[in-house]
């Protein structure tokens, strides 16, 4: 695209079909600025797109914190039974006795079993993932981050 068309001495360079070349290089130049102009028009879309996602989400936090309010908190589907000194669970505030109905993406709703948990644990290392929990008859919630650590797994 930027090799010269001439040779050292200026005269054009006989190895080569001018005209071809700068139709081509022409050519290949509109296509480019082209390409430049819809991709300017696709960030400008998506820009659009998640601002509205961002007020319907914000507008359907506010209607399930009303809804919230007036429906019993979900029912726990795990039990902490074991935390080991020093590890991040420990870190980030969880205690045996604890009762899980959020973790991460996974809730009530969505459970079905331990691999669940792990999934989202090794797909968020070093990432804070929200933890929701009964405690002592409250609702406690948690930022916990899954990293390595001295002791087994990223949680302990």
């Amino acid at each position: 695209m930027d090799g010269p068309l001439v040779d050292v001495e200026g005269f054009p360079r006989a190895d080569v079909d001018l005209y071809k070349v700068r139709t081509a290089r022409h050519s290949i130049s509109c296509l480019q600025n082209d390409h430049k102009a819809i991709m300017v028009e696709i960030e400008e879309a998506l820009h659009k797109v998640h601002a509205t996602a961002r007020v319907r989400h914000e507008k359907d936090e506010t209607k399930m914190e009303a809804t919230e309010q007036s429906v019993s908190p979900p029912s726990p589907f795990a039990l902490v039974d074991a935390v080991t000194q020093g590890s991040p669970a420990f870190q980030a505030g969880l205690r045996v006795g604890d009762e899980i109905m959020e973790f991460g993406s996974v809730n009530t709703q969505n459970f079905r079993n331990l691999r669940d948990i792990a999934s989202v644990v090794q797909h968020s290392e070093g990432k804070s993932l929200r933890v929701g929990l009964f405690r002592n008859g409250q609702e406690v919630h948690l930022n916990l981050t899954p990293r390595n650590w001295s002791g087994r797994g990223l949680l302990g």
